[in-house]
This record gives C-alpha cells, sequence and structure tokens, in this order.
C-alpha cells in the first residue's frame, strides 16, 4: 500500500492533534496535483507523470494507490467546483477522457470507400453523403474527444487558482500525506511540517528509525518533497541529512544551527545589545574590573574557564578521537568542545540561566535582581513552555532539537543549579564585574521527605547473572568491547571517562621484592590513570582482565601483547571494526582505524542498553524488582559494584579510596557494609525464637 489511499479512514481522534479530519487537518491540493492530472488527460504516460509530480505520495508501480489517489483528486476537483456552483465544471472533471474510446487511427479516404462500396460513378456530393451515412460527420468522436481535453484543461487551469496551496511550515502532517502514514508520525509525536523538518534535521540520515512503519526509502521520499517545497515551507533540509553521521565533519554539524537569539547552546547565542549586560544595572566601572570582559557573555565564559579543565594531554586525546569529524577548521571558541566533567556541568547551569534571562526575562544577568533568581528557582521546579525549555536526554548541542533542560528539576538538582549561580557571581563580585550576588540568601529548596539510598549497586548473584548474559551474545566487534569493558570498569571502578581515556600506553608491568613489611614478592599489571582534580593514580588491573584485553586487542587485528611496539596509542577500548559488514551506512568513509579509541557517549548508550536487555530478562523470568534495577543501572553502576565487592571482600578502606581516586576516605567508607550486616544479624538472632 502506499502512501496515500483515499480509501482509508483516518482514526478520528489521534495524539494531541485531536480530529485528523477537521478542516485545519483535511488534505490539500498542491501544483503537483493538477501538473499530474493536466498530463493525465492529454493522454502522457500515467508512470512517468506519477514519478515526476506525485512520487511523494506513493510508488508507481503501487497501482492501488494510484488509482486510490486519482479517484480522490477528481472527487477533490469535484467538490471545489460546486463550493463554487460550478456543477457543469464539476461533472466535466469526473469525466475520464481516457476511457472515450478513439476512432481507427487511419480511416478510409472519401475515394477508397467510393472504391469500397461500387460509388465510383456517383458525384463527390452523393458520395459524401454515403460516407457519412456509414461512419457519421468526419471525426465527431475525435473531435469531442479533443474539446473535452481542451475543457478539462481549462477547468483544472481555473481549478489551481483556486484551490491549489503550497505547504506551509505550521500546516498539519495530515493535509499532505495519507492518513495512516500520518497517523504513524503523530505516534511520534509529530504532527505538523515544521516538526518534521526539525525532527530530520535534527537526527539526520537516520531520522525514521523511531518511527514504526516509514523505512529508508520512504523516508528519503519524504525528504526529497520537503526540499522541492522548502521556499514556500520556509525551512531548509540540511545537507547533513543526505549522510551518515561518521561522514559529517564537526564545522558541519556546526552549521546546522546558526547562530541566533533564542533557545539555543551558549556557543549559538546572539545577545542583543540591549540584553549583553555592557550597560548592566549592577555593573561596576570597566576600568575598576580585574577580567576584560565587557559584557555577560564574555564574563561568563572567562568565569568557566577559571574552573579546572582538562589536562592538555586529555584535550590531546579528546582531539584524536575526533578527527575523523573535524576538517581542522578552527575558531576561537574551539575550547568549549573539550571541557571537564567540573566546566561542563558549570557551563549547564550558567547557560539555562542566561537563556532564562535573555528569552523569557527580557534582562541581562548584570541587572538581575534577588526577586528575579527567585522566579528563576521556581521555574527550575517546572519549566514551561515545555516546547520551548525541554527535550530529550540525547539530543546533541549541534541539532535543532537541543533544549537547555529534559523536564523539572529535583530537589537535589535545583541545589546544585543555585550553588554553581551562586558562585558564577561570587565570582565576578570577586572581580569587581557586578557589585553584588543576587543569589546571596536565596534559600535552596529541599525535599519533602529525606531520600532513602538503597544503593546504586549490584549483587554478587547479578554481577554473575551479568557474566552470563554477557556469554550469549553473538561473537561481534561491539559484543567484545562490551564483554571486556563491564569485566574492566568492574575489577577497577574507573570512571567512564577514565576508561575511555586509557590507552595501552598506560599499562605498566611492575614486580615488586619482600620488604619489612611483606615478605612476599609480587608483581602485576598497573594502570596509570589521570582522575577528577588531574589527580594521576595508578590503578592495579588483575591479569586475568588483562588476558581479555589480549583477546580483545586480536580481535581487533593488533597484536594481542599490549606491550608490542606497534600497539604504541592503542585504546583499550575501540570501535567497532566491523560495522561496514554489519551495518555499511554507518561506516566511516575512509574505514575504522583498530587504534580508535570509542567515544563516551557511545559505550554509555552500549552498557545502557545491555541493562536494559537484562531488564527485559528478569522481567520475563518474574523478578520484577531485579528487573527495575537493571533499567535504573548506568555504567556508573559498575563503579560502586567494585567498591562495594572489593570491601566486602577484604581491600582495607584506604586503599580502595586510593584506587578510586577519592579525595575524601568519608566518599569511600560509604561502600563499607560491615557494620551494617553487623547489626542487621544481631536483630534477626535477637528475634530469632
Amino acid at each position: 500500500m502506499g502512501l496515500f489511499d483515499s480509501r482509508r479512514a483516518f482514526p478520528a481522534n489521534v495524539g494531541a492533534g485531536g480530529d485528523m479530519t477537521s478542516p485545519e487537518r483535511r488534505r490539500k491540493l498542491h501544483a503537483g496535483h493538477f501538473a499530474f492530472m493536466r498530463a493525465l488527460v492529454q493522454g502522457l504516460p500515467a508512470k512517468d507523470s506519477w514519478d515526476r509530480y506525485l512520487a511523494f505520495e506513493a510508488e508507481s508501480s503501487d497501482s492501488r494507490a494510484v488509482r486510490a489517489t486519482i479517484t480522490w483528486i477528481r472527487q477533490e476537483f469535484a467538490l471545489a467546483a460546486r463550493r463554487e456552483d460550478r456543477f457543469g465544471t464539476a461533472r466535466l472533471i469526473e469525466i475520464d477522457v481516457q476511457k472515450i474510446p478513439e476512432l481507427p487511427a487511419r480511416w478510409p479516404t472519401l475515394a477508397q470507400f467510393a472504391e469500397e462500396a461500387g460509388l465510383e460513378d456517383y458525384s463527390e456530393a452523393e458520395q459524401i453523403e454515403a460516407y457519412q451515412a456509414r461512419f457519421g460527420p468526419p471525426h465527431r468522436r475525435t473531435d469531442r474527444r479533443q474539446r473535452l481535453v481542451a475543457k478539462q484543461l481549462d477547468a483544472l487551469n481555473w481549478l489551481e487558482g483556486l484551490v491549489a496551496q503550497p505547504p506551509r511550515a505550521g500546516d498539519a502532517i495530515a493535509a499532505w500525506l495519507q492518513p495512516a502514514f500520518a497517523a504513524r508520525l503523530a505516534a511520534a509525536d509529530l504532527f505538523t511540517l515544521a516538526q518534521l523538518v526539525d525532527r530530520i534535521n535534527g537526527l539526520g540520515l537516520r531520522w525514521a528509525g523511531v518511527v514504526k512503519g516509514i523505512g529508508e526509502h520512504k523516508a528519503r521520499r519524504i525528504v526529497g518533497w520537503l526540499k522541492q517545497h522548502q521556499s514556500s515551507i520556509g525551512m531548509t533540509v540540511g545537507a547533513h541529512v543526505s549522510l551518515a553521521r561518521q561522514q559529517l565533519f564537526a564545522h558541519e554539524l556546526q552549521q546546522v544551527v546558526a547562530p541566533r537569539t533564542g533557545v539555543v547552546p551558549l556557543e549559538k547565542l546572539i545577545v542583543p545589545a540591549e540584553l549583553d549586560g555592557s550597560r548592566g544595572h549592577f555593573r561596576r566601572p570597566q576600568t575598576h574590573c580585574l577580567m576584560a570582559a565587557s559584557n555577560d557573555h564574555a564574563a561568563t565564559l572567562a568565569w568557566l574557564q577559571s574552573k579546572q579543565g582538562l589536562a592538555p594531554e586529555q584535550v590531546a586525546q579528546a582531539r584524536a578521537r575526533k578527527r575523523n569529524r573535524d576538517s581542522g577548521v578552527a575558531s576561537a571558541g574551539d575550547w568549549l568542545q573539550f571541557l571537564s566533567h567540573t566546566q561542563r556541568a558549570y557551563r549547564k547551569e550558567a547557560e539555562r540561566f542566561l537563556l532564562w534571562a535573555i528569552v523569557q526575562r527580557g534582562k541581562p544577568l548584570s541587572s538581575m535582581t534577588t526577586e528575579d533568581c527567585i522566579d528563576y528557582r521556581a521555574f527550575l521546579a517546572d519549566p514551561q513552555p515545555r516546547s520551548r525549555w525541554c527535550a530529550q536526554r540525547n539530543r546533541e548541542r549541534w541539532s535543532p532539537l537541543w533544549r537547555p533542560f529534559e523536564g523539572p528539576l529535583s530537589p537535589s538538582a535545583q541545589r546544585q543549579a543555585i550553588t554553581i549561580l551562586r558562585n558564577l557571581y561570587a565570582f565576578w563580585v570577586d572581580k569587581n564585574y557586578v557589585m553584588g550576588n543576587p543569589w546571596s540568601g536565596v534559600s535552596v529548596p529541599r525535599s519533602s521527605t529525606p531520600k532513602v539510598n538503597a544503593g546504586r549497586s549490584f549483587s554478587m548473584q547479578q554481577w554473575l547473572f551479568i557474566e552470563a548474559q554477557l556469554a550469549l551474545l553473538p561473537q561481534t566487534s561491539s559484543t567484545s568491547r562490551l564483554r571486556f569493558a563491564l569485566r574492566l570498569l568492574y575489577a577497577t571502578g574507573l570512571r567512564l571517562a577514565e576508561v575511555v581515556s586509557a590507552t595501552v600506553d598506560h599499562l605498566q608491568w611492575v614486580a615488586y621484592p619482600p620488604d619489612a613489611d611483606d615478605d612476599e614478592a609480587i608483581e602485576g599489571w598497573l594502570l596509570s590513570v589521570v582522575g577528577k582534580g588531574h589527580r594521576e593514580r595508578q590503578v592495579p588491573i588483575p591479569t586475568e582482565v588483562v588476558s581479555e584485553l589480549a583477546k580483545y586487542l586480536a580481535a581487533r587485528g593488533l597484536e594481542p601483547d599490549p606491550e608490542d611496539a606497534s600497539n604504541v596509542g592503542v585504546y583499550l577500548l575501540g570501535k567497532a571494526t566491523d560495522i561496514a559488514e554489519r551495518a555499511p551506512a554507518l561506516a566511516p568513509a575512509g574505514g575504522v582505524d583498530a587504534k580508535d579509541g570509542v567515544a563516551a557517549n557511545t559505550l554509555y548508550d552500549q552498557i545502557k542498553r545491555f541493562f536494559d536487555d537484562c531488564a527485559g530478562v528478569l522481567s520475563r523470568q518474574g523478578d520484577a524488582k531485579g528487573a527495575a534495577r537493571f533499567q535504573r543501572a548506568s555504567t556508573h553502576w559498575m563503579r560502586h559494584t567494585h567498591a562495594s565487592h572489593s570491601i566486602a571482600r577484604g581491600t582495607r578502606v584506604e586503599i580502595e579510596q586510593q584506587i578510586l581516586g577519592h579525595a575524601s576516605l568519608a566518599t569511600t567508607t560509604i561502600y563499607v557494609t560491615t557494620e551494617q550486616k553487623r547489626r542487621l544479624k544481631a536483630i534477626q538472632k535477637f528475634w530469632k525464637p
């Protein structure tokens, strides 16, 4: 069945759009419908005409859909004529000229007829009279057909000027697409052409992957139709949509959303001169300021740069991982692409407040009062309107679907936001940029009930279940990475950013002789890690895990010995090397370098999907609590699981503190369950008869 079929009825109520047969959502006629019907009336090849004007609606090979669409077009044409009291035109439009039979292409001449009829000796007038008696007036039926074609063409031209409409951004998708097809898009929260274009630009080539019933071929036809009408829609489908993500350079993605004043990332925001803070209400004289920044945007970036960033070697590693999508086009804001975790957290909160101040409040940051801050605190608990401020977590900063919020912030997230903003203004006050801190004295939200922390870690039984599920996975490059990654995380407690940054160069084989405190010699592997605050530590790695690494390196086509000279610069966790065979459309143009490291978000998403699969298995087994636990789990749970299991097996807390890289021993002691276990056993013994 094609995309358009007039015989299918629309559901009476689909999504938030309500009645999809209402006047606003009624399917509309455009110039392509009229061009196709003109070609049909004139007898041009129907298939070629369909492919030229209406390929968006259905495949020309889908004869049922083509017939239904032609019927619908004629009905709509006739209905439009009747609305204008042109009932004769309506009847004329409904006639299928092609069904009027033609006379033979070659009529007998008058002489031929006279010879065949034995009328050679008759006068010409008598011959003509006999000829017309036999065949009728010359070319009578042919003339009738030609007259109908001419009349229908005139009627189509009149109707086109009357009812044909170009697509507009605010039009309902149901106004242009087959009802069943529009319903599928509505189920994916797509109701207007503007939303459709934004979704396509925001997700790129694979935009239809989340829309049930829309395959790649239909998706390409939709994109082609939108490009054909982008002048009337007023929105452009970006060139990036035709390429796989791996084939796009960073600067090409940055061009998808143009810099403007609106809800856009900090690096894209254009602040109007009257709102930039250069003449902020509470600004101190520029000559007294300890920063060169002369406006709020620049002062915010100066504050962000003052926070602990990535070490130069970490920036170099991050650039190396991006080299396939980095064209070498540099800009002054490149440093914003390589921020530490702390800087990203601070940028997020400053960005949110700046956007709210400019877009919703209409004031510069350096003019904000305590009352403004109190109103923003309330806004954090319910960012409205949601369509302007909220989007899904995975919308990247280059995408037009990006928004600064996912939804209302929890009390703890609100506290963090206010603490960070208080720090921003304290920095400005300290630098003599503004005269006071409007956040000073604004209380932070508290939960109505204390939060019970049931622990974000797996039990030993659950870890064994994870191992069993890993063993069932097929042998692919990505599943090999997943097996090794989870075992490495469990063995070391590394953070996600630390594990994706690690290379074989950071591994070191060490041997320690007996000493006064320990008369046993020992040797093994250590992994050098640079963690939070640029603190370097060495994390022991079990020999068995390094053996797993050797197998994983061999699976990537590399030397299994981590210390082999050919393995210099190889990341412990690499990209999927078999992507060209398993998903050709996603493969980068130049192929995959087996030495390259995997991106943090790629590994995070893969582990989350695996945990979701584990949840599905437990759910089918009737373990609802276990399934719910796996659904909440993330990569950081492996860090907690490592610490809990290690301390439970006898590792001293101060040793685990060094392994985990905690600045405070108090942080590590949250994993100590010995005392709780002792108390639990005591009560059970007390209660036992």
